[in-house]
């Protein structure tokens, strides 16, 4: 990532998880850090995106940290699991469900930009990046269905462009987007490619969000991007 400064830290949450795991390697090899960190569920300090205290203990270890912080990824998502599939239909939607695709979604990530922004490099650029959904934008819906997911990710869009506002006051060179991958070869979204579509594999998608995040610039801190950089509407 040439538009950081190098020698800075990088963390990448959610680590072992398809896009997460590829993205610490792909931050590992590409030497513009001197240190790359990974945190979920089963690292060292884990992050449990249901527990905050667990989130205030990895970024306590973070900042304890020499290297100045330079990028945090967020890898973490849910779109299926523990019983829970996308509701095709408003008649299949539960209390539960939602509640657990907002917890996962759009607050767990809100929790991570409350205690990880402010642990941003006070000076140049640095970068707080959570995957989000095309499936999130309202405008681009065209299809319904899969209502837990795409309000929980419209919710995380909210998050991230409120917090860019405030995180602009203290560190105006600081970016903080949300980033579409498209449709990755994991365990979250392969099953429900369409037929025709282009799944990519975990390198490629992780390649790929390095180079969009590289051009991203403090004016479009914010926003919502998809795996080109090109924005995506709300």
């Amino acid at each position: 990532m040439d538009s950081l400064k190098k020698g800075g830290l990088a963390v990448v949450i959610g680590g072992t998880g398809g896009i997460g795991a590829a993205m610490l390697e792909a931050l590992n090899q590409s030497g513009a850090f001197s240190e790359t960190i990974g945190h979920s569920r089963t690292s060292e300090p884990a992050i449990d995106l249901l527990d905050e205290q667990s989130i205030i203990r990895a970024a306590d270890a973070i900042s304890s940290r020499q290297a100045q912080l330079r990028l945090v990824f967020d890898a973490t998502g849910f779109l299926h699991g523990g019983g829970f599939n996308p509701e095709k239909s408003l008649n299949a939607v539960t209390p539960a469900h939602m509640a657990h695709a907002f917890a996962v979604n759009a607050m767990g990530p809100a929790l991570l930009m409350k205690h990880f922004l402010p642990l941003l490099a006070p000076d140049g650029k640095s970068v707080f990046a959570t995957l989000s959904a095309k499936v999130g934008s309202i405008a681009d819906n065209q299809l319904g269905g899969w209502y837990s997911y795409r309000a929980s990710k419209a919710a995380l869009n909210q998050f991230v462009h409120t917090a860019a506002i405030e995180l602009a006051r203290r560190k105006p060179e600081a970016v903080c987007v949300a980033l579409h991958p498209g449709t990755v070869d994991t365990g979250l979204s392969s099953a429900f490619a369409k037929t025709g579509l282009k799944v990519r594999q975990p390198a490629e998608a992780a390649a790929l969000l390095i180079a969009a995040m590289d051009r991203l610039a403090p004016a479009q801190s914010g926003g919502f991007f998809d795996y080109h950089g090109k924005r995506l509407p709300w």
